[in-house]
């Protein structure tokens, strides 16, 4: 009963603070500039459109010159629906969308340049639909009143592509153009031999499919929409661009302070060399690292610093695997350290990093403050089973412990539901990890075969039963069979899991740790309520949590009625 007290101080501390700070130097050290200056080339191109969203207009500077053809681009990120069919959206999200800023960033630069002819005028606007309601009607009347228009469905995983098609729907209802990509496209278009069920049904809808990465890409698919004919598929998963001298991922302010801590987010680099058979990366980004040189890093860290943006997620899957990290951290480092410049970030790695000579000692000084690992688990059977030899069960303690001599708040991931996993070896592991593994915060997984993914790939072409609804597959929810645990036990487990580690004597055992290793217990208490209590309070998964949950009556799912407000 104390939660929401607790989660609204949360809230209020971290506005007052952020108000406070806006006023002068800020808390970590950069002074902002005011609110109307934007990064590098950027200031005349953005016009204030209300909360959560913003608009490019290019043509002339600022305005599209007298007689432009107006061609009309709408990027919606959509979410996902929760167990009672309504859309997950807060007031503040917390994990921003790189997906969604990459494709701001590219369209951007194709309007800068006039890619679409000197006649044509782009105008661009953005939403995040886990903080923002997407104004479908004002996007329909807006494209109807331009020459041309396209609504893009960016960075759609797998467990998002139903709420993609609902939203799809309505602007197809009334003659809008729609493409969709991101990782539940890519995976399916490159792991089977055929499109499955619900890609065959957004065809049937008129909704262009688009596989692969977009640099390079984009203006194809724009030319395509403004001639009125868009390929029913794009494909481009044979062909990865490479990511030197490309345009940088960027959102306006409008969009950044959605998010909880105003968060901006990019990837330094794409690809793993790792092999793990439920991971959906290697087989959409590759298993060849293809990264940003420290320039391009810089740039786009100078455009969010002159918006007052200096935290960052550095969304690689595996940046320890970034063949140049260290020229990107020592570029940072250098704007930290000779500049004053406070900036911070979170990154993910593996749990070889430490391995690598300076590798965490580099992370702590390029301002590094929290870093996710990819434990998964700790029983070596289920890891090897996995294709995960990379990790080394007997190396987990060490590598924690070089994390904690640099006052860095650690995040582990634990999947849950390997072939050798039962109720009783789950809550072993789980307390063996309290006792022996200083890790800070466990966030726990259902294993999933996520289409992308060679498990999903091997189960698919035996025709083993997977839940045919892709709502569910977002690492929460059991969508196959398991040999040990029948679908109720491997949910129960998952339920149970949360509580076990997040247990009244080990938080205090976690606050303990922290004040011995230097960090301040205070810190991670923000962390442990937004984890444990987004779970136990909105029965979702924190990586999909935010501030203050917000449900619509008519955001609900097309599959389920609309309840009676009364």
């Amino acid at each position: 009963m104390t939660f929401l007290p607790l989660y609204a101080l949360l809230v209020i501390s971290e506005r007052l603070a952020y108000r406070i700070n806006s006023r002068g130097q800020c808390r970590f050290g950069y002074d902002p500039p005011a609110p109307e200056r934007s990064g590098p080339g950027l200031p005349p191109l953005f016009r204030r459109r209300g909360r959560g969203r913003i608009i490019a207009r290019l043509g002339l500077p600022g305005e599209g010159a007298l007689g432009d053809r107006r061609f009309v681009v709408e990027l919606v990120k959509p979410s996902h629906y929760d167990d009672d069919g309504y859309v997950i959206q807060w007031w503040k999200s917390w994990i921003p969308s790189n997906s969604l800023a990459c494709l701001y960033g590219i369209a951007t630069d194709l309007a800068q340049r006039r890619a679409l002819g000197p006649d044509v005028a782009i105008e661009i606007r953005a939403y995040d639909e886990c903080h923002t309601v997407i104004p479908a009607g004002r996007i329909i009347r807006r494209i109807k009143s331009a020459d041309a228009g396209l609504v893009c469905l960016v960075g759609v995983q797998s467990n998002q592509f139903p709420r993609a098609m609902d939203l799809a729907a309505r602007f197809r209802e009334a003659g809008i153009q729609v493409a969709v990509g991101g990782f539940h496209v890519s995976g399916c278009l490159a792991m089977l031999s055929e499109l499955p069920p619900d890609l065959e049904a957004a065809q049937r809808l008129g909704v262009s499919l688009f596989a692969g990465e977009a640099e390079g890409r984009l203006a194809e698919v724009f030319a395509d929409a403004l001639a009125g004919r868009l390929q029913p598929i794009y494909n481009h998963m044979d062909d990865l661009p490479g990511l030197q001298q490309q345009v940088t991922p960027f959102l306006p302010l409008d969009i950044v302070r959605r998010y909880g801590e105003t968060i901006g987010a990019f990837d330094a680099g794409r690809g793993c060399p790792f092999q793990c058979s439920f991971c959906t990366i290697i087989n959409v980004q590759g298993r060849k690292s293809r990264w940003r040189d420290a320039d391009d890093v810089e740039h786009l860290v100078r455009a969010n610093l002159a918006q007052g943006v200096f935290r960052f997620f550095i969304t690689d899957d595996n940046f320890a695997r970034n063949r140049n990290w260290e020229a990107i951290f020592d570029r940072l480092i250098e704007m930290r350290e000779r500049e004053g410049l406070g900036l911070q970030f979170i990154i993910q790695v593996d749990t070889l990093c430490h391995r690598i000579p300076n590798f965490v000692e580099k992370a702590a000084r390029a301002g590094c403050k929290r870093v996710f690992i990819g434990l998964e688990n700790i029983n070596p059977d289920n890891l090897l089973q996995a294709k995960k030899k990379q990790n080394r069960v007997h190396e987990y303690r060490q590598m924690f412990l070089a994390w904690r001599a640099q006052r860095v708040i650690t995040y582990a991931g634990y999947i849950l539901g390997f072939p050798g996993d039962t109720p009783e070896r789950i809550a072993r592991d789980i307390r063996i990890v309290q006792q022996e593994l200083p890790v800070d915060l466990l966030e726990f997984f259902i294993l999933t075969p996520l289409p992308g993914s060679a498990d999903h790939q091997q189960l698919y072409k035996n025709g083993v039963w997977m839940d045919p609804d892709m709502n569910k597959y977002d690492l929460e929810h059991v969508t196959t069979g398991h040999p040990a645990m029948t679908a109720n036990d491997w949910q129960r487990v998952y339920r149970d899991a949360w509580d076990l580690y997040y247990s009244a004597d080990h938080i205090e055992t976690i606050f303990r740790r922290a004040k011995a290793s230097g960090i301040k217990p205070v810190r991670l208490l923000n962390h442990i309520l937004q984890f444990y209590f987004t779970f136990i309070q909105e029965r979702v998964h924190p990586l999909q949590g935010g501030y203050f949950r917000r449900k619509l009556r008519r955001q609900r799912r097309s599959t389920l009625p609309r309840e009676n407000p009364l």
